[in-house]
């Protein structure tokens, strides 16, 4: 992205941090942490460039996370190390766009298309979108991949068209380019390699320095809790959501979390191209029940946000625009502006259907095994160089709390070249005579 872009502080980071270091020392700094003690925010600056710069090893820096990970950081170290992970590159400047800028975040989850849907219904409300987006390393693509799997869009575009076109359409959805958190890209790298993924305070400082870069002026992020979930309990996903309240407004950026259900594919369709065409079913005003409840209630918050109305307001508002098809209209606005065609679209040539093997209430179903099945067919990535297949993937028949009959469809499978055991998908499912599952798709909003 073009220099501009960017807001420049008046003086060298580095140099300063440089010189803040000079009596530290990495191992003392990875001690201190292994008796439990608090890092200071010079220490903290000390070890982030140092790692940036490559005075500090990766077995040091893994020693150190392990350390973080086991003992953990409070308030204060998450928000110095957020603001050093933050201050490591440049930060986006979206002052030329007019209006109120909310964005929007997902922790990730399997089948998790909301910003397909989201982004067009904000818009449509009179709230600018400009979102950088990344390509995902997980069970299916991210929000790029699934633009991408729409033959001819666009993701790369020009600083000018990116301002260009949010200004005239209000929306625009680009792949995250330019020096935005370095810091977080090399660090998370090493977590990936080194079993220091799971750790709410590295959690939130990663996804907190990215929105905090993106130039937002407010924030609402989508916390996924459960199975399909990189946080699995309801405790560990409200210490990550309270932290990244904390820290947001730590930098007087109004932030929202919402905690939300995991434990079962979010709406249907699992893989890029199915996933798009069930946000198009959502536009048009069908689609899965838990899909568009959470659609409607994230597309609430940002509106109240950015339009900074009460909730019954922009609930109103909000509800309105996606049934009377404008929210759908702004997509396809959105698609054409950014050259993509939505006729020649593709799923998966081999179709197979997987049948029940008994009546009753569909208990469970395992999102994390799906997950990582419709990867193992290449509608996800196990490295960042793999090519995704985005015509493949699953579209579930059923879903928990859905009676079914013996031989009665429960999903649908689309390949290519991959195959998968059709019994392996059938273990996902539990099919029981009574319903057990009460757990609801809103846990907790918290501000």
């Amino acid at each position: 992205m073009c220099q501009k872009m960017y807001i420049k502080e008046e003086y060298d980071k580095k140099h300063v941090i440089m010189n803040i270091g000079e009596n530290m020392n990495i191992l003392e700094i990875i001690d201190k942490k292994r008796k439990k003690q608090k890092l200071s925010k010079e220490e903290i600056e000390y070890m982030i460039q140092g790692y940036l710069d490559e005075s500090i090893k990766d077995y040091q820096m893994s020693a150190l996370l392990m350390a973080i990970v086991l003992n953990g950081m409070n308030e204060d170290e998450v928000v110095d190390l957020t603001t050093a992970m933050l201050n490591s590159g440049e930060v986006m400047d979206l002052s030329s766009i007019s209006g109120i800028k909310v964005d929007k975040h997902s922790t990730g989850g399997v089948g998790d298309k909301t910003t397909l849907i989201l982004a067009p219904l904000v818009a449509s409300c009179g709230v600018p979108v400009a979102k950088m987006s990344g390509r995902g390393l997980g069970h299916t693509g991210g929000t790029i991949d699934k633009l991408e799997s729409i033959p001819g869009f666009q993701v790369d575009l020009s600083v000018e068209n990116f301002i260009r076109e949010v200004n005239e359409i209000g929306l625009s959805i680009v792949s995250q380019t330019g020096n935005l958190v370095p810091a977080d890209k090399k660090l998370y790298a090493l977590r990936d390699v080194t079993g220091t993924v799971e750790s709410i305070p590295l959690i939130a400082s990663s996804i907190m320095s990215k929105k905090l870069a993106s130039g937002a002026d407010k924030i609402v992020i989508d916390v996924k809790v459960g199975n399909g979930a990189l946080v699995k309990t309801i405790e560990e996903a409200k210490k990550l959501a309270q932290l990244m309240v904390h820290i947001g407004n730590s930098h007087q950026k109004e932030t929202v979390c919402v905690i939300t259900r995991m434990s079962e594919p979010l709406g249907c369709a699992i893989g890029n191209a199915l996933e798009v065409l069930e946000g198009i079913e959502v536009l048009k005003g069908g689609g899965p029940e838990d899909l568009k409840e959470l659609v409607l209630t994230l597309a609430t918050i940002m509106v109240s946000l950015g339009l900074e109305c009460q909730m019954e307001q922009a609930s109103k508002l909000v509800k309105q625009n996606l049934e009377n098809g404008k929210a759908y209209q702004k997509f396809l606005e959105f698609v054409k502006a950014q050259k993509g065609n939505l006729d020649e679209l593709v799923v998966g040539p081999k179709i197979f259907s997987i049948k029940a093997p008994k009546s009753g209430i569909v208990n469970h179903i395992d999102a994390l095994k799906l997950g990582e099945l419709a990867r193992s067919i290449g509608a996800g990535r196990m490295t960042k160089e793999d090519k995704i297949d985005y015509g493949v993937g699953f579209v579930l028949s059923k879903k928990v709390g859905d009676f079914v009959l013996q031989d009665e469809e429960l999903m649908k499978v689309y390949l290519n070249e991959k195959d998968v055991h059709l019994d392996v998908l059938l273990s996902c499912f539990m099919i029981e005579d009574d319903y057990t599952n009460t757990e609801p798709l809103i846990h907790e909003i918290v501000k």
